[in-house]
């Protein structure tokens, strides 16, 4: 995969995650996103599992912000999101990915785990995508794409690996809208 295709991905989640457009990601954009996706749940911002999604995506606006070097109160431009990314996701392999992107997902399917299984359903997964701007078309041709095992739920560790090969770009399944 290319330096390029990466990175042309991580601007399009800078894009999606800098929800006021005012070329900065704050933690107001983060909180944002996570109270759309609580939201297309129907579920309170207020309960454990609402919470618990605001809860990581603050946690990783903070991590990513203090290794930035802007601190929790600072905001992240397009250029020191793309190097901490790369420094602290990328170039850190799976253990980046566990520490940053993990808690997210797994708060996420927690909410979106509507039938208390422990994995998401194409029905729950179209939700989510959903919410972040996937056309539900295009949502379940990638749940198709992720489901390997082809059992029709995704556990948070094919969510995990999901999201790590989209934004290396061994996976085309639309996951930003």
């Amino acid at each position: 995969m290319t330096t390029a295709v990466r990175n042309t991905r991580l601007e399009k989640r800078f894009d999606k995650w800098d929800v006021n457009g005012n070329g900065r990601i704050e933690r107001s954009d983060l909180e944002a996103e996570a109270q759309r996706i609580v939201k297309a749940f129907g579920e309170s911002p207020q309960s454990p599992n609402g919470r618990a999604v605001i809860d990581s995506f603050v946690h990783t606006f903070e991590y990513l912000a203090q290794r930035a070097g802007v601190g929790p109160n600072g905001a992240l431009d397009k250029g020191q999101f793309l190097r901490v990314i790369e420094t602290e996701v990328f170039q850190s392999g799976d253990a980046g990915f566990g520490r940053v992107v993990r808690p997210m997902i797994q708060s996420i399917l927690n909410l979106c785990d509507t039938d208390g299984d422990g994995e998401v359903s194409q029905a729950e997964f179209g939700k989510w995508m959903k919410a972040v701007g996937v056309d539900p078309s295009q949502a379940t041709q990638s749940f198709q794409q992720i489901d390997v095992n082809g059992n029709g739920k995704l556990t948070v560790e094919e969510l995990v690996q999901a999201v790590k090969a989209y934004h290396f770009g061994t996976l085309d399944a639309e996951l930003l809208g």
